[in-house]
């Protein structure tokens, strides 16, 4: 099997597997997935709290006999911990269901808080009890994580550019990543240029678009994967155009995170690393519709993405 074995550079100095094995969806799949990911060449495992997948990882990590600090994990504080004093106890219950005493990555899922308590969702008359906490302050208690040595880096998720600012500006460590979903239909080409000129990479979910069933927008289009320009372009390396799409990731220097319990599809996918020629970058770089498929602001009771595309 070949693959490039790409690694990016975090602002921390950590190197970052340019391409990583998503743990979103499918829970009870995931250890025997992880598991082969490992096998395949995988060593960079992105989870969260919410996923409820972190248990799985860490066993899966545990039996494959791979050592500990070969292997970048990525794990994101959900929505109902963002009180600061909620952030430590937080990161806590997720390096002890993943058997790790540090994470490589930790995120903040969404700008967004809910109610504290031990609920996911927590819900009153069938909404979403939010929470008036500050994005930045929740940040900040990360920070102290950091400090702690609880994670090696820090970073956010689903951010909007005016809050990448904020955040910049009134915190003292410069996220390391930011994880969006990004593909050829949603480049947000100025916005990721912002993430290159402050030293932050952007870990692209959902690298297929509307592949993922979840994505009622997504389902009354051609997928993302079968576009002609992807298969035309994959043809002249042998590829797939689902692996196209994430060679184009990665050389706009992303992170990309692909996510599938199959273990043809689970090689098939760390294939995506190689290298495309400019011109067919630029090739894919024509195909974007500013689509997103993944926004959740009704039913979290905010509102996300609002200076972005596809909003």
């Amino acid at each position: 099997m070949s693959y490039a074995n790409t690694q990016l550079k975090l602002n921390t100095g950590q190197n970052f597997p340019a391409i990583g094995f998503g743990t979103w969806q499918d829970k009870d799949a995931q250890e025997d997935a992880v598991l082969e990911a490992l096998k395949a060449g995988y060593r960079h495992i992105d989870t969260a709290r919410i996923y409820g997948t972190e248990p799985a990882v860490g066993s899966a990590i545990k039996k494959s006999g791979i050592p500990r600090d070969q292997i970048f994990i990525t794990t994101k504080l959900w929505n109902n911990s963002h009180h600061p004093d909620d952030v430590d106890a937080a990161i806590s219950a997720s390096l002890a269901d993943l058997g790790t005493d540090y994470l490589d990555l930790y995120l903040m899922h969404w700008p967004s808080a809910f109610a504290r308590g031990d609920s996911m969702f927590p819900k009153a008359d069938g909404k979403v009890q939010t929470a008036d906490i500050d994005y930045v302050d929740t940040y900040k208690a990360m920070e102290k994580a950091l400090k702690a040595g609880k994670t090696r880096a820090i970073g956010v998720s689903n951010f909007s550019l005016g809050e990448m600012k904020r955040l910049v500006k009134e915190t003292s460590v410069v996220p390391a990543s930011h994880q969006i979903e990004l593909h050829p239909y949603l480049q947000q080409q100025s916005f990721a240029d912002w993430h290159k000129e402050n030293g932050i990479v952007i870990t692209q979910y959902s690298p297929f678009g509307n592949q993922n069933e979840i994505y009622d927008s997504g389902k009354n289009m051609g997928k993302l994967i079968d576009d002609p320009v992807l298969a035309e372009i994959g043809k002249k390396y042998g590829k797939s155009g689902a692996q196209v799409a994430l060679a184009w990731g990665i050389a706009k220097g992303c992170s990309v995170i692909p996510k599938s319990k199959t273990p043809a599809r689970i090689k098939a996918n760390l294939e995506g690393d190689f290298k495309l020629d400019a011109a067919d970058v630029k090739r894919v770089d024509g195909l974007d519709k500013k689509m997103r498929f993944n926004n959740p602001s009704e039913s979290f009771g905010y509102k996300f993405y609002s200076d972005l595309d596809g909003a």
